[in-house]
């Protein structure tokens, strides 16, 4: 299969309507060709694309930053000469001094299918800007590695931020050019926006089912999103940025295992499968042991789960890893009713709402793992209804 990228490279015709303007590229680390090169330096060798800039989301474009909420500056690139600005620094939105640097923008970005992984309201950002400069957005476009399956609440009105960038569930299910004709539909947008679209992608294909297994190479889109595992864990393990609970960053394998000094990781799992069986087909759950280096409980030994999603246990169709990760807060609610469990800090600068509220978009997930007669069949009530709504607006969106 090809990506948008490797289209735009290899077909001049594509890039003919850019002939004479002024091109901008908006990347990060997995912004690569299928030989991997960055797409930054892969553009700075096309004699028909006149290069003028370039912007970095968060963690950086070739990826400078390790941990989360950690600004880049703006720099002049060393060996294009470009300036590269930095959209996760001073500022989220690009300036009218930044737009003024092109006339096209290129977003070559590797998303994860996840409502809070900031790529997503990044171009949200850079369309609005766009139409308010009179500026054209292309997106060359990437495969959702977690595929096409739906699942979390809805994001609620007045609950948007950097990582809420629209009203959609936490597992959207569409590429990053879909989602771009959704934000302009949605905001009601006016400017010229194209897909360069891939060809031969197929979400429903095992074994990668969104993946290119055995195509591509992975290359971490952020420094926490090492494999193709996690990209499968994300729409549930992120909530785990709001807890008091490791994540596993400072470990080989972040965000696809949580856990605790203070926590019986055996008892937590036992709970879970007898509180909800059915929320934890497609996946096997083990108890491990794991000590971070950094971030929360760095230094200490850690009993943890690890959501396993490989090989041939692994059902794309049925696991869901949104309701997996919110039965293991009930679970851990249930055995420790005291525990404190909600991380109280400005997560993305939101100040005055607890962390987890701002990752779920509303404190819906919250309160029904601190109500304890609220039940598995109660948090399906709430959720349904929301997942049956995004499969039917998003539908005219689908471009594969």
């Amino acid at each position: 299969m090809q990506f948008g990228l490797d289209r735009f490279l290899n077909d001049a015709s594509l890039r003919a309507p850019l002939h004479g303007k002024r091109v901008a590229l908006l990347a990060h680390p997995a912004s690569a060709t299928a030989d991997l090169t960055h797409s930054l330096d892969a553009l700075a060798t096309l004699p028909d694309i006149h290069l003028s800039a370039a912007f970095g989301p968060q963690h950086g474009i070739k990826g400078d930053k390790q941990d989360n909420m950690m600004e880049s500056p703006d720099v002049i690139d060393p060996q294009h000469g470009i300036p590269i600005f930095s959209l996760y620094g001073e500022v989220r939105r690009p300036t009218p001094a930044m737009m003024d640097t092109f006339d096209v923008l290129l977003v070559d970005l590797q998303d994860l299918g996840c409502r809070i992984y900031t790529f997503i309201t990044t171009l949200r950002y850079v369309l609005e800007a766009a139409e308010q400069h009179g500026k054209s957005v292309w997106v060359l476009d990437r495969p959702n590695p977690a595929g096409r399956p739906v699942e979390g609440l809805t994001l609620r009105t007045g609950w948007e931020s950097f990582v809420g960038a629209g009203a959609m569930p936490m597992r959207h299910g569409l590429t990053m050019g879909e989602l771009g004709l959704w934000f302009i539909r949605e905001l009601k947008l006016t400017l010229e926006y194209r897909v360069i679209g891939m060809e031969g992608w197929q979400p429903k294909q095992a074994p990668g089912y969104g993946w290119p297994l055995g195509e591509r190479e992975w290359i971490n889109p952020s420094p926490n999103a090492p494999n193709l595992s996690m990209a499968r864990c994300y729409a549930g393990t992120v909530m785990l940025e709001g807890t008091t609970l490791s994540e596993g960053r400072g470990t080989t394998r972040p965000l696809e295992l949580f856990g605790a000094p203070d926590m019986d990781a055996r008892a937590v799992i036992q709970t879970m499968q007898a509180l909800a069986p059915h929320w934890l087909q497609g996946c096997i759950l083990r108890e491990c042991w794991f000590e971070p280096t950094f971030h929360k409980h760095a230094g200490k030994l850690c009993a943890g789960v690890q959501i396993h999603v490989e090989a041939l246990h692994y059902d794309h169709a049925a696991f869901r890893p949104w309701r997996v990760q919110a039965l293991a807060f009930k679970a851990i609610r249930q055995l420790y009713p005291n525990y404190p469990l909600w991380r109280d800090f400005p997560y993305e600068y939101e100040f005055g709402k607890l962390a987890i509220d701002v990752i779920n978009g509303s404190p819906l997930l919250r309160e029904w793992v601190d109500d304890p007669q609220a039940t598995p069949a109660d948090l399906d009530a709430l959720t349904l209804p929301d997942e049956q709504a995004w499969l039917k607006q998003r539908e005219p969106f689908l471009l594969y």
